[in-house]
């Protein structure tokens, strides 16, 4: 499963059209209330960055995996949120300030955690460890040119022509859909030789490790008192990871060089898309029903 050209080139470039999209309907006073109320955004962190790799972890405890398919999981469980869980919050009509917030703030962190902890893995699982040294700039560019830098655009967009912004937002949620299924079409096409041994291998568990996470991030932040569009957002960035990313770390010459370590991330990728948008009419209705 070798990083192509859609993962490295029309991927970003759709999740960055759609990132300025989503940047039309955020103001200031979003990120303020998140600043004001950071409960929601440290019981997201706790949920993506600690919970997350547990379930992973406690799965394969109960799944018998080769040794280089396990490391393959628990890379995709160290992995931050995608910028996708921005579009399908926003779908969701969860809070989309709170999951930008997470994205950017993990994807931070998980520059310097993810060498650590595959370290770890690689010992635990393969019996030696091999030091993965990240692209720390080339990630950070990464975030900054697909979520903060067309989110910024889209905001300032808004702040100048407000009734433009306004008339322009149901066309951009149907463009959002259109592209998002494009991507899952696209992901398909390109592995359809494959998808059946992928699955076979690593289907079972990357699909209990999405679900547990969207259920239990959700149940996590009711627990915490947290409102319906802020407990959707949580379970959604929990549950979409930056498969992506871990593809990348995976079969890069320079990090880990080895293909068998991205098979559960690019299935993962393909459940989660199926998982998400399950996630997004189940939560967009509730949304109607519930105003906690």
């Amino acid at each position: 499963m070798q990083a192509n050209i859609f993962t490295e080139v029309f991927l970003p470039i759709a999740l960055g059209i759609i990132m300025l999209g989503m940047g039309l309907s955020l103001t200031l006073d979003d990120f303020k209330r998140i600043a004001l109320f950071p409960k929601a955004t440290i019981v997201g962190l706790f949920c993506q960055l600690v919970l997350l790799p547990l379930i992973a972890f406690g799965m394969l405890q109960l799944f018998s995996l080769p040794a280089e398919l396990a490391v393959g999981v628990m890379l995709l469980a160290f992995c931050p949120g995608g910028a996708t869980s921005n579009l399908l919050s926003n779908l969701a009509r969860a809070d989309v300030a709170l999951s930008i917030t997470l994205t950017a703030i993990s994807s931070m962190i998980t520059v310097f955690t993810i060498p650590f902890f595959i370290n770890l893995s690689m010992e635990y699982f393969i019996g030696e460890g091999k030091y993965v040294e990240l692209p720390v700039l080339r990630t950070m560019l990464q975030i900054i040119v697909i979520t903060i830098i067309p989110v910024t655009i889209g905001m300032l967009l808004r702040w100048k022509s407000p009734a433009l912004s306004q008339r322009a937002e149901k066309p951009v949620k149907v463009a959002s859909a259109i592209f998002i299924t494009l991507i899952i079409f696209g992901a398909i096409m390109k592995e359809r030789e494959h998808l059946v041994e992928f699955f076979a291998q690593v289907g079972s568990i990357t699909l209990l490790i999405n679900l547990l996470i969207l259920a239990l991030a959700y149940g996590i932040g009711k627990l915490f008192k947290l409102s319906h569009p802020q407990r959707s957002a949580l379970a959604i960035e929990s549950g979409i990871q930056n498969g992506t990313l871990a593809i990348a770390i995976a079969t890069s010459s320079m990090l880990l060089n080895n293909s068998q370590m991205s098979i559960p991330a690019a299935i993962y990728s393909l459940i989660m898309f199926v998982t998400g948008g399950l996630a997004v009419y189940l939560f967009s209705r509730t949304f109607m029903f519930d105003k906690a």
